[in-house]
């Protein structure tokens, strides 16, 4: 095989991955991507990269890969709130965040080296957050909460301010949200 028909070949895999996000409209994770066209899964975050740096619009989340459409995941509501708690609590952290109706968008801590370091959740429902929880187990990965000493901030959105008050709310009475 020479060296073009190579390239042309990641090329149109690339190609692919690309029009496959843009049609799913959800996430997709790279371990699929790289079963469905029998590469690995670095082959697939190399892909991924070369897209991003074309600006592809295009996001890891917790769930997967997702391309970005203009507007289609915005939420009128946002803010952002601190929390601290351990890892322990992250479960019955986001489970009261998503029983709310509230979506966390990501999770960002200060860094004392690389300044602030951001994750992009996407969490919206109890089945995103159980399959966060189980990724973190099955990886052993470590939350991002424990550079910090557990302090960390998420961007929250919803559908109205009610529910983000509410959330809130709820976050203070077990003693996660920060106030002071």
């Amino acid at each position: 095989m020479s060296q073009s028909s190579k390239k042309m070949k990641a090329n149109e895999r690339r190609e692919y991955i690309l029009a496959l996000l843009k049609q799913k409209g959800a996430p997709v994770t790279g371990s699929s991507l790289a079963e469905e066209m029998n590469v690995t899964r670095q082959v697939i975050v190399g892909d991924v990269s070369l897209l991003k740096a074309k600006n592809e619009p295009i996001v890891a989340t917790s769930q997967g890969y997702m391309y970005m459409m203009d507007g289609k995941e915005e939420l009128p509501y946002q803010r952002t709130i601190v929390c601290q708690h351990q890892g322990d609590d992250t479960e019955q952290e986001l489970n009261i965040l998503v029983d709310h109706g509230v979506h966390v968008q990501d999770v960002v801590v200060e860094h004392p080296i690389y300044g602030d370091l951001t994750a992009r959740l996407r969490i919206s429902n109890r089945r995103d957050v159980k399959k966060f929880i189980e990724k973190v187990n099955s990886t052993k990965a470590s939350y991002l909460l424990e550079l910090t000493d557990g302090i960390h901030t998420h961007t929250i959105a919803s559908d109205s301010q009610e529910a983000l008050d509410e959330a809130q709310m709820a976050l203070e009475e077990v003693g996660i949200l920060m106030t002071k």
